[in-house]
């Protein structure tokens, strides 16, 4: 194994397996996670990667050598990681790459309650200490060794989930749901089970591999076939899960895909309504219109950088209600301030099946600006493109510049966001504008510098 901090991110752990992320790294950590955190007992899933279930029976190895007792909860998705941390108050580990290829895998850890783990929050530490135990041989500290019991927790997750959202009342609604060959295929019927929706699976068997398509459906290609079956089927919508099934996108009965934003705004009046006069998260990259509508909805926005470890720390700090990504990530307080791509679709269906209008009708007021979405350069270096950036706006008169989380710019009915990806060699660009013409020229300006 080479240096952990390859694979030591900010808010997770990710890495090439087994070159950079094996089954010795794996033990390793879940021995540094019970120390660290000193805990006497640990919860964990796994994803559908050929990798994960090995890589979950080293960590609990390490975990119960330290004396730690494990419960297994099997597959699942992260979010039912986070149930279960909460509903447990046990700290956890999701094993999963999330959207990235299958050769990659992963951990999501946080403390008990689903609190998150980040690198100011306890991954630092974590990583050192597995280092240290690599290096000398990961042994049983001796004492009490750990027991591993497995508990099934998809039912409980299901019946709490819908337990936050009303759906007693919705009219049928004809769905189309593709979950990328992740765990979206296992939680989804369950979570589905004796609602009124008709639903259309796509790509429901669990494959590591993913044989259809990458699933990560930030990237336009991944929806062509669920945008071509909502038309065929003649659906009222269709959604789209990411690998571990914490993110979840939208597309409407026209096809078209729908922001993240605008179902952030969504959501966040939904529960406004619920909880008057609370706060909301949103991130840095999310459009314009998501914190007017909020104060319009007698809310509080809070603006915060990206990444789940600070939006979750945020909400916790200041007791929002809801929050929102660019990413189609959704948090929630009733949810342990943890995010649910699960939860955001239930919204979404009450939303729709309320009221008799078509989706695309529901989300016209969520909706102001036009926006690029998440554009990537692949940039050798990063600090380099961006300090270019920097200095081709900076003192122009109009514009101002923050640097909260990469290189946010706004001039007089533009702004955008540049940012380092915290895992790929990239530059992540997004752009909004009062217009599409607007917009692409801030988009293409900011290209041309990044690029040269």
């Amino acid at each position: 194994m080479g240096d952990l901090a390859k694979i030591f991110k900010a808010y997770d752990i990710r890495g090439v397996v087994p070159g950079e992320l094996d089954e010795g790294v794996a033990e390793a950590v879940g021995a540094a996670f019970v120390e660290v955190l000193e805990a006497e007992a640990v919860v964990m899933a796994h994803d559908m990667r050929a990798s994960s279930g090995p890589l979950a029976a080293a960590f609990a190895r390490g975990a119960t050598g330290r004396g730690a007792d494990v419960v297994d909860t099997g597959l699942g998705s992260t979010d039912l990681l986070y149930y279960a941390s909460g509903s447990l108050g046990l700290p956890g580990v999701m094993f999963t790459a999330s959207h990235n290829p299958a050769r990659y895998n992963g951990m999501k850890l946080c403390r008990a309650g689903a609190v998150p783990v980040g690198s100011d929050t306890g991954l630092v530490e974590i990583r050192d200490r597995a280092a240290e135990l690599l290096a000398s041989g990961v042994r049983a500290a001796g004492g009490r060794t750990g027991e591993v019991t497995r508990r099934d927790l998809l039912d409980g997750y299901a019946a709490h989930l819908r337990g936050l959202v009303d759906l007693s009342g919705i009219r049928p609604l004809k769905v189309v749901v593709d979950a990328g060959n992740g765990m979206g295929g296992h939680t989804v019927p369950t979570v589905f089970e004796g609602l009124p929706l008709e639903v259309t699976p796509l790509f429901f068997e669990l494959d590591g591999t993913f044989p259809n398509h990458e699933a990560n459906p930030i990237e336009p290609d991944n929806l062509r076939d669920l945008q071509k079956a909502v038309l065929d089927k003649g659906a009222d919508l269709g959604l789209a899960f990411d690998g571990d099934a914490d993110r979840c996108w939208v597309v409407d009965e026209r096809g078209e895909s729908v922001s993240p934003s605008t179902i952030t705004a969504l959501v966040a009046v939904r529960e406004l309504a619920k909880h008057p006069g609370s706060r909301v998260i949103h991130n840095l990259i999310t459009s314009r219109a998501v914190p007017e509508i909020i104060a319009e909805s007698g809310g509080v926005p809070v603006r915060t950088r990206v990444g789940h470890s600070y939006i979750k720390a945020e909400m916790a700090r200041t007791g929002a209600v809801f929050g929102g990504e660019h990413s189609a990530h959704y948090y929630f307080r009733d949810f342990w301030f943890a995010d649910s791509g699960m939860l955001a679709a239930l919204h979404v269906l009450a939303a729709l099946g309320e009221q008799p209008h078509p989706l695309s009708d529901l989300l016209g007021r969520y909706s102001r600006y036009a926006a690029s979405g998440e554009v990537n350069s692949t940039v050798a270096d990063q600090a380099a493109a961006l300090a270019r950036v920097r200095a081709e706006y900076a003192g122009r008169d109009g514009v101002t510049v923050d640097e909260l989380d990469g290189l946010t710019v706004s001039g007089s009915g533009w702004w955008f966001n540049l940012r380092p990806s915290n895992t790929e060699p990239l530059l992540r660009l997004n752009a909004e504008a009062a217009d599409e013409k607007l917009m692409a020229a801030t988009r293409d300006a900011v290209l041309a510098v990044v690029r040269s």
